[in-house]
C-alpha cells in the first residue's frame, strides 16, 4: 500500500493519554516483553535463568525470513500528533531497548484496511520492557522518549509484501500532548 498523507481538522484530533504497558493492557496488541515475576528455568552451568517463549514469533508465513536488526531513534517530540499507522499483516515485530530506555507505544486493533482512531491507544513501557506486535497490528514505528535509544528489532526481513502504510479512518488522527509522569521515567 502506498503512503498517503491526510491532514485532520482539529475536531477529528482525539487526545491520548498513555497509559503503563502492563501484559493485560496489551493482550490485544501483542505481548510485552520482560523478565517474568517467576519460572525460569537454570541455563549455562547455573549462573543464569532462562526465560523461554516470552514472545509469540509470527516470521515466516509466506516464505519470510526472520531478521535481528538494530534501529537508532531520535526522541519524539510533543506533542505529538499522529495521521498513519503502520501494519504487518504477514508477521509479528519485536522492539526492545538496549539499556534501560523508556518509549512510547501507540496501537490500534488488527483489521480493515485503515487504523481507527477511536479505537487507538498508547502506553508507556517503564525502560525495562519491549513489545513484540501481532500480525496485522497497527502501530505508529517506534518512539524514543527523552534520548536517542537503540533497539533491537526481531521482525521479517523486508521484501516488500509485508508493510502497509495507512491514514486514520475519515481522515482523523490522535495526538499526545503530555506523557504522565514521564520525567520519572527517563531518569
Amino acid at each position: 500500500m502506498s503512503e498517503v498523507h491526510v491532514t485532520p481538522s482539529a475536531e477529528q484530533i482525539r487526545d491520548l493519554v498513555a497509559e503503563p504497558l502492563t501484559r493485560d493492557a496489551f493482550a490485544a496488541f501483542g505481548d510485552v516483553i520482560e523478565v517474568p515475576g517467576g519460572g525460569g528455568r537454570t541455563a549455562n552451568d547455573g549462573t543464569a535463568i532462562r526465560y523461554d517463549d516470552i514472545a509469540a514469533l509470527a516470521l515466516t508465513a509466506e516464505d519470510g525470513r526472520p531478521t535481528l536488526d538494530l534501529f537508532r531513534v531520535k526522541p519524539a517530540r510533543l506533542p505529538l500528533e499522529c495521521r498513519i499507522l503502520e501494519r504487518h499483516p504477514l508477521s509479528s515485530q519485536a522492539f526492545v531497548p538496549v539499556g534501560a530506555a523508556p518509549f512510547l507505544v501507540v496501537v490500534a486493533p488488527a483489521g480493515g484496511d485503515r487504523p481507527d482512531a477511536a479505537t487507538t491507544r498508547a502506553f508507556v513501557t517503564d525502560g525495562r520492557q519491549g513489545v513484540n506486535y501481532r500480525p496485522g497490528v497497527w502501530h505508529h514505528p517506534v518512539l524514543a522518549l527523552g534520548a536517542e535509544t537503540n533497539f533491537v528489532m526481531m521482525g521479517r526481513a523486508d521484501d516488500g509484501r509485508d508493510c502497509d502504510i495507512a491514514p486514520f479512518c475519515g481522515g482523523a488522527g490522535v495526538r499526545m500532548s503530555h506523557i504522565p509522569d514521564l520525567d520519572s521515567l527517563i531518569r
